[in-house]
């Protein structure tokens, strides 16, 4: 739908105000107090979540130290509707999402949950700025036990301290798969950066994470 109707959305959003790039309502969210422990050197692992535009998100986890590689896909759903076109009608069990391969002796699950949390909306259903359906829902897939656990424990965290005016409706799904979505959306604020949505929502987004968790913010240091 983003691809047909991004105009119109641009011009109502600047003039709401509206942006998919700020996590509304919450100042600067805790780091998790539970955490997956940092790895050995040069040990990588994986992460998948959604939370609106993957062009935006994965414009957003290239800024963080620790990150090997982001990959903009499909989670939720089947192989035979992983693609643009068909997820895009909102029928599918897909959301837009991203998988992120992690250096773990550099950076903690809990911390890209940090900077999952604190850059997009997760208070909203199905929407992110001008984005909506169950495609751009706010989801953490995780691949394991601890993964949940830690993202559950985080989301009671936040939900404690009141970061956030309204209650998180971030899903907890099991990851089955990951399907990469097609070779032109990969990379895509890096090597569109005129394109109008990405002006107005990926490089804010972008930026707000690089000024908050870029190299010169602290890094986490959990060891087994």
């Amino acid at each position: 739908m983003r691809n047909h109707l991004w105009k119109g959305a641009l011009v109502m959003a600047i003039i709401f105000g509206a942006s998919c790039g700020t996590s509304a309502g919450a100042g600067h969210l805790p780091a998790p107090a539970a955490d997956i422990p940092l790895g050995k050197p040069g040990e990588l692992r994986t992460a998948v979540f959604a939370s609106g535009c993957f062009w935006c998100t994965e414009a957003v986890f290239q800024q963080i130290p620790g990150v090997v590689k982001v990959v903009s896909g499909y989670a939720g759903g089947t192989r035979e509707t992983a693609d643009y076109e068909t997820v895009c009608t909102g029928r599918t069990d897909h959301a837009e999402s991203i998988q992120i391969t992690y250096d773990a002796d550099k950076v903690t699950y809990g911390r890209l949950l940090q900077v999952f949390f604190s850059t997009h909306d997760p208070m909203t259903l199905n929407r992110q700025g001008p984005d909506s359906g169950r495609q751009y829902r706010s989801a953490v897939f995780y691949a394991d036990d601890d993964q949940k656990r830690v993202a559950e424990a985080y989301v009671h965290q936040l939900t404690e301290a009141k970061a956030f005016a309204k209650p998180i409706v971030t899903t907890f799904e099991p990851l089955k798969e990951f399907y990469p979505a097609e070779a032109y959306h990969q990379d895509y604020a890096r090597l569109n950066p005129f394109q109008p949505y990405i002006q107005r929502y990926a490089i804010p987004k972008a930026q707000k994470a690089k000024a908050e968790f870029g190299a010169d913010a602290a890094a986490p240091t959990t060891r087994p």
